[in-house]
């Protein structure tokens, strides 16, 4: 799977809402999966089955 960077978009209890920065889709995703501290408005990286907080 190729890289992608996303925007947290909203949590919903033990979910997240991602939103892909190049393409505008959703993807739902469990919470316990993005790294400590993710929070509406965080831009994430995925890359090799990782999220990462982009500074």
């Amino acid at each position: 799977m190729e890289a992608k960077d996303y925007t947290l978009t909203r949590i919903e209890g033990e979910y997240a809402y991602l939103k892909d920065d190049v393409t505008g889709d959703e993807l739902f995703i469990a919470l316990a999966l993005l790294p400590e501290g993710a929070d509406v408005g965080t831009r994430l990286h995925y890359e090799m089955l990782e999220y990462a907080i982009i500074e």
